[in-house]
């Protein structure tokens, strides 16, 4: 490495751990992917009796252990029997013990999310009214604090040695066979196998105390490592190091037998099995990241899990490719100078990474985002915004690559330059021009010989390194290269925190459930539908709120709760709640549903049967007293 490249590279290392402390400190807590929806008694409601659960309800599944759910009462005592519980769908619950004094109670919950994220919060009601409490009234800190920051290091460089190992082979398979013997590729691609390897077990390592307690102390706790190991995202982390097994024999063979073969239908053949081999390893790296994240939860799943994979090739092909080429522009040896078809090659290799990753892009922010108001409403959509920009930069500096590609020409007997003879070729000269010369050498000139052919080599080497580097062609295609590589750092720092960032959609639908209850439109959370609709009886204590809930709101068996709530918020204990459907387009309906009663102004009903999607009226009859009711309707699309 020359002495001015040495500094640039050494700005690219300074620059890349910046930007990473800047986005992974701007994550935070709150990185959660899974939102509260829905609760019951809902937050800041006061009851008039105290009821005999506390149900959650989230905008996907999520896990949980003895402790995810605690309500404390006004003096800080936990007064939840039991573990929470599945109710239906993505509902959870936790009995409550009998006989609860007045007051204000507070519910915490620390769970982790279907994507593999933790969320936490809190929120309080009140029995008969509202007093003080010792409780803060903040849940606990999932995913932040100094495990947190670990955790996402760690997953930072998980992704770059993933993208180094893979891309740096696909490099040298599809690209440049010759650079297989180069030292300083094969230095990268087993550092980025090393750097993958490290980070899954770090993250293995992090995990429990990151979902968990957060605290830097229980990271090597062998029960909370066990209790990792039967989620989904233990299991994805495990899979992960058997497969780089496999991606070490992988190396072992690439930068071994294969670098020994000599050209032909042998190393044709190894070269074909390789390829093969390597794919499917790396295909497997790559669903080991989706099986366990975003794209394994929320809509289309099926479809989003294999999309994600070649996501992740194809930024691995591109950006891993990169460093590859950045790496055998500056650090190839002068006798073995990356040649201008292997830059072409790399090329049309980028070139198509870029074209599957701008569709494979499009429909996962899409997916993500729900929206074009999500792009700048959410932290995830302003992200986007941030590395759609640096992707557009990275094109275009691609693009005055592509061009100084085109210029390359092979330098290798330029200016009368020839190959650089080798060390034993310099000596074996040297014994021969000495046996020349008719006369006896000792053991000191033979010494001697050997130190001057040295010599010759090295300035035979720095010669041809000249050379090779006086041409402008192929110094302008090192400088934009080493450009696209510090766009990349950023590029991926940026990822990484996306991928710890709540997706677009999810926020925007938490929002909506959070303000529903003082509204009187609708809202979908995670399908889910909820129409909050005024009534008047008009008898005394006639007056009031309906909410209805439908999960997930679509064509078969649906979910259905009703709240009913005086004007200042308490429930409402009605006499008698009536929920019908009809479908006027298509004359179906009335479609009756009698809900049961659960507890102080609920009513729920489980397996309500929507048969067709559409525009549907959905009317609530609410009967205050024997001879006062009224009913109240709204349109929702259902399906």
């Amino acid at each position: 490495m020359t002495r001015t490249i040495a500094p640039r590279l050494r700005v690219l290392l300074l620059l890349c751990l910046a930007v990473t402390g800047a986005l992974l400190a701007g994550a935070g807590p709150a990185s959660a992917h899974a939102a509260l929806t829905g609760s019951d008694p809902a937050q800041g409601v006061v009851v008039d009796e105290a009821p005999t659960q506390v149900s959650l309800t989230f905008s996907e599944k999520v896990a949980m252990n003895d402790d995810s759910l605690r309500v404390l009462d006004p003096r800080g005592k936990p007064v939840q029997t039991g573990s929470p519980v599945a109710v239906s769908g993505t509902t959870y619950a936790v009995k409550l013990k009998s006989g609860l004094a007045k007051g204000t109670y507070t519910v915490t919950y620390q769970v982790v999310s279907a994507d593999s994220h933790p969320v936490a919060g809190a929120y309080t009601f009140s029995v008969g009214a509202p007093s003080q409490t010792v409780v803060s009234g903040t849940g606990p800190t999932a995913g932040g604090g100094i495990v947190g920051g670990l955790y996402a290091f760690g997953r930072y460089v998980s992704y770059a040695g993933f993208i180094v190992l893979a891309g740096g082979a696909a490099f040298v398979l599809a690209c440049w066979q010759r650079g297989a013997g180069v030292r300083a590729l094969q230095r990268l691609v087993v550092g980025g196998w090393v750097a993958l390897t490290a980070a899954t077990l770090w993250l293995l390592l992090l995990r429990g105390s990151y979902t968990g307690s957060g605290k830097l102390a229980d990271v090597f706790d062998l029960d909370l490592l066990g209790q990792v190991l039967q989620t989904k995202t233990g299991a994805a982390l495990v899979s992960r190091l058997l497969l780089l097994a496999a991606a070490a024999l992988f190396v072992a063979v690439l930068f071994g037998a294969y670098t020994r073969r000599e050209e032909g239908t042998e190393k044709r053949d190894l070269t074909f099995g390789l390829a093969v081999g390597g794919v499917v390893v790396a295909a497997g790296l790559a669903t080991s990241w989706a099986m366990a994240e975003h794209a394994s939860t929320g809509l289309q799943p099926g479809l989003a899990m294999p999309v994600d994979v070649v996501h992740l090739l194809a930024v691995a092909c591109w950006l891993g490719g990169l460093t590859a080429l950045l790496v055998a522009l500056y650090r190839a040896p002068a006798g073995t100078p990356v040649e201008a078809t292997a830059a072409r090659r790399f090329s049309r290799l980028a070139f198509g990474s870029v074209l599957a990753l701008v569709a494979t892009g499009a429909y996962q922010s899409w997916r993500q985002l729900g929206s074009w108001s999500a792009f700048t409403d959410t932290r995830y959509g302003q992200l986007l915004l941030v590395k759609i920009g640096l992707v557009a930069v990275l094109v275009g500096v691609a693009a005055v690559s592509r061009r100084w590609t085109g210029r390359l020409t092979d330098q290798a007997g330029a200016a009368g330059a020839k190959p650089a003879r080798t060390e034993k070729e310099q000596v074996t000269a040297s014994r021969t021009a000495g046996k020349g010369g008719g006369k006896a050498t000792g053991s000191g000139d033979s010494q001697r010989a050997a130190q001057l052919a040295r010599q010759r080599a090295a300035v035979d080497a720095a010669r041809q390194k000249r050379v090779r580097d006086a041409d402008p062609n192929r110094f302008g295609l090192r400088r934009s290269v080493l450009t696209e590589a510090g766009v990349a750092i950023v590029l991926l720092a940026v990822t990484t925190a996306l991928t710890q960032t709540e997706p677009g959609r999810t926020e925007q639908e938490a929002r909506a459930a959070t303000s529903a209850p003082a509204g009187s439109g609708t809202s979908a959370a995670s399908g889910a539908l909820t129409l909050d609709m005024p009534f008047d009886t008009g008898g005394a204590d006639g007056k009031g709120v309906v909410s209805i809930d439908i999960d997930p709101a679509r064509v078969g068996g649906n979910e259905m709760h009703v709240y009913v709530q005086r004007p200042n918020g308490r429930a409402f204990d009605v006499p008698e709640v009536k929920v019908a459907f009809t479908l006027e387009a298509q004359k179906i309906g009335p479609l009756a549903v009698n809900p049961d009663h659960i507890t102080t102004g609920h009513w729920s009903a489980n397996e309500v049967q929507i048969p067709v999607a559409g525009d549907w009226k959905i009317a609530v009859t609410v009967r205050t007293s024997d001879i006062d009711q009224a009913s109240v309707s709204k349109n929702a699309q259902i399906g």
